[in-house]
């Protein structure tokens, strides 16, 4: 899986109907390890930006990120 460090972050507390049941939810874009950088969204803890990440799963092809 995936690390990196997040470049920033946001939380939704109002979003798609396909997504309502969800809110509040965290998503951050996130600088990897490897080069590049992908959003996602975070799941347990809130991060904010410089914290280290690491991707746990991917679902409907989002990957979701906790705090490493």
């Amino acid at each position: 899986m995936r690390s990196g460090i997040v470049y920033t972050e946001t939380v939704i507390y109002s979003a798609a109907p396909a997504f309502t049941a969800d809110v509040p939810f965290q998503t951050a874009i996130v600088t990897l390890d490897d080069g590049g950088r992908v959003t996602g969204r975070i799941k347990g803890d809130r991060v904010v930006i410089g914290d280290r990440v690491a991707e746990i799963e991917t679902r409907d092809g989002v990957p979701l990120f906790q705090k490493a």
